[in-house]
């Protein structure tokens, strides 16, 4: 999914506000039809802004569907998975990576050379950049779950280069669109 952000409104309501590519129309339809999921009677507006797409839906309960939003920064902020949502991930992992690495990564082909040998040989991989701990730890433990070799990059990045790891995360992450 797209970056996001809950904001007060009148009345103890508060809006959930997501923005994502205006170019993966598919992505922002589905952005919209979750939230229409985790509250039926919702009625996401799509906004469009330069090159973006804002999805909106208010709901007083947004705070209990996400207990780690909050003022400042979200690296800064401490971000757990409570029990009843441990249980969704282990249940349905798939979709968290989809969604994390549809947020804050991409697939791309990387490049690598042997030591003393000119050649190139190129590969494709996957990378998840966040500032957050907790964030990344995140992404691991679903990783494991579903037994994905993954190593850390850099201290904000994680990657799966493994043929068999980049198959599995092609098999349901997949394009943009």
């Amino acid at each position: 999914m797209g970056d996001g952000s809950i904001a007060r409104a009148r009345r103890g309501v508060f809006t959930l506000q997501i923005v994502n590519d205006a170019r993966y129309s598919d992505l922002n339809r589905e952005i919209a039809e979750t939230i229409k999921r985790v509250k039926p009677g919702a009625s996401p507006c799509l906004r469009g802004g330069q090159g973006a797409i804002r999805v909106e839906a208010r709901w007083k309960h947004w705070p209990c569907v996400f207990p780690q939003h909050g003022p400042g920064r979200k690296h800064l902020r401490k971000i757990e998975l409570t029990e009843w949502r441990r249980e969704i991930v282990a249940r349905y992992p798939e979709q968290l990576l989809r969604g994390l690495f549809h947020s804050d990564g991409c697939r791309v082909t990387n490049w690598a050379s042997k030591p003393g040998r000119e050649k190139r040989y190129h590969y494709v991989r996957y990378q998840f950049s966040n500032q957050s701990d907790d964030i990344r730890k995140i992404l691991t433990a679903a990783l494991d779950l579903l037994g994905i070799a993954w190593r850390q990059s850099r201290r904000d990045t994680i990657a799966v280069s493994r043929k068999e790891g980049v198959a599995a995360l092609d098999g349901f992450v997949g394009p943009k669109s």
